[in-house]
């Protein structure tokens, strides 16, 4: 992906940005970013085959987590070979196309990575509000159509944005601020008129991010208010129990993505060293996270994976 020659063409080359003052460092900060990738593919990839594996896995929830796996392994291989390549050989240099296709594919799933989420959101309403129409409404067939649907707006959405980029001029500076192609960060090198662009772009987080968390947040307020009709606070408590793991991915996905979204519309005097924390924050914490927070927080995951590694325990009530 990185230190392509483009001597043939007039096309830019992009500088990438590792841990800015810290280059001499880079090697050894590059162990704890490898060991993180490891875990972050291994805890994903482990997910994947638990799910296809056990027989009491298949159900639409863990499909849906089958798919968000699946999609963080897609982040995790869009930015580990640029990151690497920076810490381990001083590589910066990524030719545009290959800029124009890694920004693709990072903004892309990040919009199914939503989009899975706000399914996962739905599972949980019907599941509370409508328990007599769970198994009809929530099949194999709903889960590929939804996770069809989200990956169909991402890349629907952003198909444009690599093309209109291509067809600027770039002139002065090309050093981005991160360690990877990120759109506003490319858009922000392109000379000429942007404002086209810039306003896709945003109407792109509106319509995707934007409108996914409205949606979760309105299906947690209908689920609340069910479950507050249900009976006493244990009840409801219980219940809210089982919703943790979904709320608690969503905060760990949210919470960078805004954060960096902030910071690029709104700061223009921040430390770089700032930069590239959030968006390492934002495409690494996210992948590894996720199947962390779902191995500690579900009982039926726990199961499988005592069984899969010959751990002869039953926990009480699983």
């Amino acid at each position: 992906m990185l230190a392509f020659n483009h001597s043939a063409s007039n096309w830019p080359t992009f500088s990438l940005l590792g841990i800015p003052g810290l280059e001499a460092a880079h090697i050894w900060i590059s162990i704890p970013f490898c060991l993180l990738y490891t875990l972050a593919l291994a805890g994903n990839a482990l997910l994947l085959i638990l799910v296809r594996a056990e027989q009491n896995l298949h159900a639409p929830q863990f499909y849906f987590l089958a798919v968000l796996a699946l999609t963080d392994l897609g982040l995790s291989l869009s930015t580990l070979p640029s990151v690497l390549a920076i810490f381990w050989f001083d590589v910066r240099r990524i030719g545009l196309d290959a800029c124009l296709s890694q920004m693709f594919f990072i903004h892309t799933l990040s919009s199914v990575e939503s989009g899975i989420l706000v399914a996962m959101a739905f599972y949980r309403l019907v599941a509370v509000c409508a328990p007599l129409n769970y198994t009809r409404i929530l099949t194999r067939h709903t889960v590929a159509w939804l996770s069809g649907a989200a990956l169909i707006r991402g890349a629907t959405l952003l198909a444009p944005l690599p093309f209109v980029l291509r067809a600027f001029p770039f002139c002065g500076a090309t050093g981005l601020s991160h360690s990877y192609c990120y759109y506003p960060d490319v858009l922000n090198l392109a000379c000429g008129d942007v404002s086209v662009s810039s306003a896709y772009g945003l109407a792109f987080v509106l319509c995707t991010f934007a409108v996914d968390a409205v949606f979760i947040l309105a299906s947690y307020v209908k689920i609340l208010g069910t479950l507050l009709k249900l009976g006493p606070p244990g009840r409801t408590w219980k219940a809210l129990h089982t919703c943790a793991c979904h709320l608690c991915t969503v905060c760990v996905f949210y919470l960078p993505l805004l954060s960096l979204a902030v910071l690029h519309r709104y700061t223009h005097h921040t430390s770089p060293v700032l930069y590239s924390t959030m968006s390492d924050a934002y495409l690494l914490v996210t992948p590894l996270l996720n199947p962390l927070v779902y191995s500690l927080k579900s009982q039926q995951i726990q199961a499988a994976l005592r069984k899969r590694f010959g751990v002869q325990r039953v926990v009480a009530g699983e």
